[in-house]
């Protein structure tokens, strides 16, 4: 992006002499820079982008291809790739492989952003709390967090999602309530460090309430953090439901997820790999990209790296 030059006079001199500067750029003008600089970060946006545009266009798909994820057709299962009207070939139950793909996309990524977007909203509220309030409110908001934290997540979730059997909506909340743990600790931090500076004190003397000072003034200014940790959060959750779904206690069958594809073709490896490969190429990248999506925003908005 190129910067405007400006022209001005040198204050104390008799004579017009004019010196050019370039306007300094704000937080988000830089990070922006540095994003487009960053062809790693770029890549990832691109693909996470696609993936999630081609899962959401997956009935258009099937019309174009004639094929649905539910028809089984007993008689060309197995089918290998490439196979004719099937590009990603057939299941065990002859039902087209790319249909099931998308639509099991679907249903993981939604997953994945509902119970971020969840998890990050209870850890926003609970951690501006405990730092804006402190004392024996965030002292026991912090003995709760870090005795959470102590358990396995894993071990916790399979716990949880074996005794309620969960639904797509029952496994968002399950993710959500579990998993905001680690930006109540970010807020917090922050939250301790930013709420004696000055606007904070002008914005309580003219009268703002607590709530309006919490979610009005400290909040917006740690926005760049929580994107990097809503990113890094939306990898991690991908990465559970996946697991949680490969192990059996996720989303069952018929409905399809990413992670139940990977667990059902594992039986049938040695016969069509491709069962088990594309699941597991799809996470793999999705998650690696969220991940790589995060590293990138974080030094995006690290002034020192940014500048």
């Amino acid at each position: 992006m190129k910067a405007k030059r400006f022209k001005t006079k040198v204050a104390g001199l008799d004579h017009p002499d004019l010196v050019d500067f370039k306007p300094s750029l704000n937080m988000w003008q830089r990070a922006l820079r540095h994003i487009r600089q960053d062809r790693a970060t770029v890549g990832a946006i691109l693909v996470i982008v696609v993936l999630a545009a081609i899962c959401m266009a997956a009935p258009l798909i099937d019309e174009v291809f004639q094929v649905d994820p539910i028809t089984q057709d007993l008689r060309n299962n197995y089918a290998p790739m490439f196979s004719k009207g099937h590009p990603f070939g057939t299941d065990e139950l002859g039902r087209d492989h790319l249909s099931r793909l998308l639509y099991g996309g679907q249903v993981s990524l939604s997953i994945a952003f509902a119970a971020a977007f969840l998890a990050i909203g209870i850890g926003i509220a609970v951690g501006a709390f405990a730092g804006f309030y402190g004392g024996l409110l965030d002292d026991f908001i912090m003995w709760f967090v870090t005795t959470w934290n102590s358990i396995p997540s894993l071990f916790l979730l399979i716990l949880i999602t074996s005794l309620l059997s969960p639904s797509p909506l029952t496994l968002v909340l399950i993710l959500g309530i579990t998993g905001w743990t680690g930006t109540t600790r970010l807020v917090r931090g922050q939250t301790y460090s930013i709420k004696e500076r000055e606007y904070v004190i002008a914005a309580r003397a003219v009268g703002a309430s607590n709530l309006r000072i919490m979610f009005l003034h400290i909040v917006p200014n740690i926005l760049s953090l929580i994107i990097v940790d809503l990113s890094l959060t939306l990898g991690a959750l991908i990465l559970a439901e996946s697991a949680l779904s490969f192990l059996g206690f996720g989303v069952r069958a018929p409905t399809a997820t990413w992670g139940n594809m990977l667990n059902g073709g594992l039986d049938y490896a040695r016969r069509a790999q491709h069962l088990v490969f594309i699941p597991g190429f799809l996470i793999t990248m999705t998650v690696f990209c969220f991940f790589l999506l995060g590293d990138g925003l974080r030094d995006a908005f690290d002034p020192k790296i940014a500048d």
